[in-house]
């Protein structure tokens, strides 16, 4: 059977179109440079859950303990309440922005 020379231009082209697509789904304000933030509005000594997705209801992941790495924020959630991408340790996920402030 011969082979067919466009083939790879069309997996190539539908990987692009998905890496498009993909990036058109992350919101803007998501992909800033890093800013270091830290816990501020709850209970001393009491962990800022971080969540695998911007939702309250989502998985917790890990803790903020003090401070963290804050990539952007979103209120493009299922909650309209505004999240933050954030950094831990080695735990990336989502926290409320209404517990961070800036370092």
């Amino acid at each position: 059977m011969p082979s067919n020379p466009t083939i790879p231009p069309m997996r190539a082209s539908l990987a692009l179109s998905a890496v498009c697509l993909a990036a058109l789904l992350v919101p803007e304000q998501v992909r800033a440079e890093p800013e270091r933030y830290r816990i501020s509005g709850l209970p001393p000594g009491e962990p800022l859950s971080i969540r695998a997705e911007p939702d309250p209801a989502a998985e917790q992941i890990g803790e903020i303990r003090s401070r963290a790495l804050v990539f952007g924020c979103t209120n493009d959630t299922p909650s309209r309440t505004t999240w933050c991408r954030v950094k831990a340790g080695r735990v990336l996920g989502w926290a409320r922005r209404r517990y961070l402030a800036p370092d």
